[in-house]
């Protein structure tokens, strides 16, 4: 327990793209080996009592878990070592709030959330879908980073947030300017996030890694997207600023070839000084 009594706090977030499956292919493992004191996970598409025991409740973290009300969708969950002093499943959204999207925690002086934002699809209702939930969703961040100030808290959301901010957020850019994860509209929401008199957060791993492509955390299964690095990405931490300004490193733990991944995205970590 000493990582929450000293000056080092990692965090990692994935989406693991049905969590069943990922136990299958090397998630156990992975688990059993990361470093993170917090593990925030996105499209876990299973009810608890569905998971293996060694990932519903691991020995040595304290979880919840927040499925969705379809069953086999989205569902997110937070992994901790330290038991959480609050836990908040959804953000307050009649719509949102049962579709396994938003769960989270109150640790000492940081509130830590994993998020599934909709992925969304150019002239479907997933994509109205989507806009209602951003909408929704950016007055809760402000609502959030007030409460956390007051009491004395930093917050921090990690997830998939399905959005490519900049062109250097992904590598075929100017193919995807019609689409969506891409869109002008969602561009322009995600600047609203990190516009300090708005949103007023911070893209943590951008803000350590200013100048460079990537680093990718999406790949999709077709074709050899992964073998070229053709990447998204979509993964994010953000956070308020006092803590974005304690991170000391930030990456990507992306596998060492196509066949030993777990899933289509990879582990995003960030270490951050206390």
């Amino acid at each position: 327990m000493c990582r929450y009594r000293c000056r080092v706090l990692t965090v990692t977030s994935v989406n693991v793209n049905g969590l069943r499956a990922a136990a299958k292919k090397g998630f156990v493992e992975w688990l059993a080996e990361t470093s993170a004191d917090v593990l925030c996970l996105q499209e876990v598409r299973a009810e608890p009592h569905q998971l293996p025991d060694e990932v519903r409740e691991p020995e040595g973290w304290h979880v919840v878990h927040a499925p969705a009300g379809a069953k086999g969708r989205a569902g997110v969950s937070l992994y901790t070592r330290r038991e959480p002093e609050r836990v908040q499943v959804g953000f307050g959204s009649a719509e949102f709030d049962g579709s396994g999207r938003y769960v989270e925690v109150d640790l000492p002086g940081v509130v830590v959330a994993s998020l599934y934002l909709p992925s969304g699809e150019v002239g479907t209702e997933r994509q109205d879908e989507k806009i209602r939930f951003m909408g929704e969703f950016l007055g809760y961040l402000k609502e959030l980073r007030g409460r956390a100030a007051a009491e004395g808290r930093e917050v921090l959301v990690c997830g998939d947030w399905n959005i490519a901010h900049q062109e250097a957020d992904l590598k075929n850019w100017k193919g995807n300017k019609k689409n969506s994860g891409f869109l002008p509209e969602e561009r322009e929401w995600l600047s609203r996030v990190f516009d300090a008199t708005d949103g007023g957060y911070v893209d943590v791993v951008r803000s350590l890694h200013p100048d460079v492509e990537g680093p990718y955390s999406w790949w999709s299964y077709r074709g050899r997207a992964f073998d070229n690095d053709t990447g998204w990405r979509i993964d994010l931490a953000v956070s308020t600023p006092g803590l974005a300004a304690k991170a000391r490193k930030a990456y990507v733990e992306r596998a060492a070839t196509h066949a030993e991944r777990w899933s289509d995205h990879a582990p995003v970590t960030v270490v951050f000084d206390r």
